[in-house]
Formats: structure tokens, sequence, C-alpha cells
């Protein structure tokens, strides 16, 4: 079983920035790869960024592209989302996922454990 803590969530204004990190236990954390989806109030959970599990092949939604970053230390069990240039419509929950294997995917399927989630709010 593994355990995904995420935080770093909060109130920000438009412009301004936030890093979400996700603690991971329970399984070799370098063996996977990791992701980040979001889901806003009466949406459904869309895919935000991964990574595999060396830290290569990070790809990102397009909404999202250009404005943040995701990345892992893997000798801390710990995935990042580095967030600027923040918008209104980030506003979400956002999760991080464990995926089921070592290669990065923007597929939710592909991902079997996930963390509660950490709120993110932009005012405008």
């Amino acid at each position: 079983q593994v355990q995904l803590v995420e935080s770093g969530g909060g109130l920000v204004q438009a412009g301004g920035s936030l890093r979400l990190s996700c603690a991971a236990s329970g399984r070799t954390f370098s063996d996977y790869a990791l992701g980040w989806f979001r889901q806003a109030p009466g949406k459904e959970r869309e895919f935000v960024a991964t990574i595999n599990w060396s830290g290569g092949s990070p790809n990102y939604a397009d909404s999202v592209k250009g404005r943040f970053t995701i990345s892992r230390d893997n000798a801390k069990n710990t995935v990042y989302l580095q967030m600027n240039s923040l918008k209104p419509e980030d506003t979400a929950v956002y999760y991080c996922a464990w995926g089921r294997g070592a290669w990065a995917s923007g597929n939710s399927a592909e991902y079997v454990y996930w963390g509660q989630g950490t709120q993110v709010t932009v005012s405008s």
C-alpha cells in the first residue's frame, strides 16, 4: 500500500505562485511514475502534469504548459508541482497520483494510488 500526502495549497492572488509537495511512502518511490491532477467544483478531474520514474519526460496539460513545472526528488520520496502565473481558472483541489509503472502518462487510469488532495484557490 502507498500513502501520498499533499501539502502547499492555499489562497493566492492571480499572477502569484505556489509550490505543491507530495510525500510518498510504502513502496520504492524511484520505480514509479507520478502525476498531478486537479478537480474544480462541478467539473471532472483533469490531468495537470506527469513525470517518469527518473524525473524525465515531464508532460503537461496545455492549460498549464509554460506556467507549471513538475519535478521529483527520489532521495526524499517527494514530487513537486511549481505553479507560477496562477489564474483564477487554476482554482481546484490538486491530487498527487502514483503510477502503475515507471512511465509517465496523462491518463488517470494509469494511476493506482491517490492522495487526499490540497485546495488551491486563486483570487482575481
